[in-house]
């Protein structure tokens, strides 16, 4: 997401700070900054910590992207601060492990949840399939150009995050996304 979304407003990724590959610029006349964390993922707040605090920048204007096999493969939530979405049909234990994916990351914001989420769906393991094989493996064919359409839709609802904020980004997005997802579900990947 990161890199796609560089490369569509010209940010060139060619620094490293804070354990991240970054790049900053200006999308109109707001300033960007832009990190991919070199750590694994579950040290993340690794990069994100140092980062946040070096340019002191609140946690409000933080929007964190990650993968989430909770959605289905190319459907996209841009979220609010905080909540894990217990109340949407997901269970507890999936829950969790979106917590624990992030768990470094809050930790490095000393706690505080209150930063935005990207939420990008690549969809359950197939059958009894152990999910840390699943996020290792490449994408099949299918998957990939659902990835990579999600990806554009992604920088979509950046740009529009940054000209309308979030609020009104997360309310417009996600109601198009809504049906996206109902449309993937009865699809296979």
């Amino acid at each position: 997401m990161i890199d796609v979304f560089a490369e569509s407003v010209g940010i060139p990724m060619n620094r490293v700070h804070c354990k991240a590959v970054f790049g900053e610029g200006f999308v109109g006349d707001i300033p960007v900054f832009l990190a991919k964390p070199q750590t694994y993922m579950n040290l993340s707040g690794e990069s994100a910590g140092p980062l946040a605090a070096h340019y002191k920048l609140p946690l409000n204007r933080v929007l964190v992207f990650h993968d989430d096999m909770n959605l289905p493969c190319g459907v996209l939530r841009l979220q609010h601060n905080g909540g894990h979405d217990y109340h949407n049909g997901f269970s507890v234990q999936h829950a969790r492990a979106m917590l624990i994916r992030l768990k470094s990351v809050i930790y490095h914001f000393r706690g505080n949840r209150e930063f935005a989420r990207l939420r990008i769906g690549i969809g359950r393991p197939p059958g009894q399939m152990d999910p840390k094989a699943f996020l290792l493996q490449k994408f099949n064919n299918t998957a990939q150009e659902r990835i990579d359409t999600a990806l554009q839709e992604g920088v979509g609802a950046l740009k529009r995050l940054l000209s309308h904020g979030l609020s009104e980004s997360v309310r417009h997005f996600n109601h198009e996304q809504k049906y996206k997802h109902i449309r993937l579900q009865t699809m296979p990947v």
